[in-house]
């Protein structure tokens, strides 16, 4: 990820935390909570472009699955950075440590 990706992230953050009247202790659980509406989202859309629903057919394409799983991966993000001012530190450090324990050396 660029340096560009986390400057688009924190002004994403600043604007949804400009536009919400919540106090901040309910600020992460309701981006976390954002965050599972999204990951359904690209569960329906799996399934329309599948067509596994009988009544709706085939109603979604593989295209809509990337643009919702784009959608959780920025929600995903936007909730990094509402925990931690660090966020681009902390994924970058937890990217490291995963690679480590998974990819061969």
């Amino acid at each position: 990820m660029t340096d560009d990706t986390w400057t688009t992230i924190a002004r994403l953050h600043d604007w949804l935390t400009t536009h919400q009247q919540l106090p901040p202790g309910q600020e992460i659980l309701l981006r976390v909570l954002k965050l599972s509406e999204e990951v359904g989202e690209a569960a329906q859309a799996v399934i329309g472009a599948t067509g596994q629903n009988p009544r709706k057919g085939t109603s979604h394409s593989w295209g809509d699955v990337e643009a919702e799983l784009c959608d959780v991966v920025i929600t995903a993000m936007v909730a990094l950075r509402t925990l931690t001012p660090d966020a681009a530190e902390v994924f970058a450090g937890h990217l490291r440590r995963v690679a480590d324990r998974s990819l061969p050396r």
